[in-house]
């Protein structure tokens, strides 16, 4: 059994030091395990850390280590969202529905349903290539009244509907990922409906990402003029847009601005000199 080193206590002069007793790493606080096991992976604290004994097994099945729940590294190796969802359920049952992030890849209906139930607690949703559609997220869709920064990118499924019902439901939105694949079959016809939607519906983002978008000059005009508060624009693919008139010029006022044809090795147009490597993401 683990056990905490003695702890030498220092008495006055001419006395012996006293060992203190030795403490078991099973009785400490649940919360204090908790941030020492958050530092481990997923899979550790899944599999390895409840074998060790039982107080520790009890603390990793309670809420206290799932606040944050990133799965994105062990979601690489699965395909479907079966398991996926699976897991997510799992963790997000020990959380007692107060997950504050949660991070996996293809999750499917069943996952952000239970996503959707942590409600006030749920600040951080990452969930790119979700297998969601529009009439998933209408139906199951709560108010995420905290939720700051959403991930919704290479969702195939997901339209401007979808986009909707989270603008409606999440009203502290400040950062949106919706990066797309890049387009294998040329240039596609121009639609605005996703551009107008976020314009509409997430006027406080302070952060976008719109790599591969299918919008227009008409789309990103709808988006400067409603999202003032705009400090980092991504728009790299985007390649129905034009920037004709004065809308280079408004984009180029943004601090970090990547336009719709810069390489993917491209800097950010950055009024202060920081580029790409100086960014720290806010996830």
């Amino acid at each position: 059994m683990l056990k905490k080193p003695a702890i030498t206590t220092i008495t006055s002069a001419g006395e012996e030091p006293v060992a203190a007793e030795w403490r078991r790493w099973e009785g400490m606080n649940p919360e204090i395990l908790a941030l020492i096991f958050k530092r481990m992976s997923v899979e550790e604290m899944m599999s390895r850390v409840p074998r060790v004994c039982k107080g520790w097994n009890e603390v990793v099945a309670g809420p206290y280590c799932w606040s944050e729940v990133d799965l994105v590294r062990w979601c690489r190796g699965r395909s479907e969202s079966g398991e996926v969802d699976r897991v997510v359920k799992k963790l997000v049952r020990r959380s007692k529905f107060m997950v504050q992030r949660l991070a996996a890849c293809r999750m499917g209906q069943s996952s952000f349903f239970f996503a959707a139930h942590c409600g006030d607690f749920l600040k951080v949703l990452q969930m790119p290539m979700a297998d969601i559609t529009d009439q998933m997220l209408i139906k199951h869709m709560k108010p995420l009244p905290n939720l700051k920064v959403l991930d919704v990118s290479h969702c195939l499924k997901i339209t401007s509907k979808g986009l909707a019902s989270f603008g409606h439901q999440c009203k502290s939105l400040v950062h949106l990922k919706r990066n797309m694949p890049p387009l294998d079959t040329g240039l596609l016809a121009a639609d605005d409906s996703e551009a107008t939607t976020i314009a509409h519906t997430m006027p406080h983002l302070q952060h976008l990402e719109l790599c591969f978008g299918r919008f227009s000059d008409s789309g990103l005009s709808e988006i400067l003029e409603k999202c003032k508060a705009l400090t980092y624009l991504d728009i790299q693919g985007s390649w129905n847009v034009e920037l004709n008139g004065d809308l280079g010029e408004m984009c180029e006022r943004i601090q970090y601005y990547r336009n719709p044809w810069v390489g993917c090795e491209g800097e950010f147009s950055d009024s202060s000199g920081c580029n790409d490597a100086d960014l720290t993401d806010s996830d």
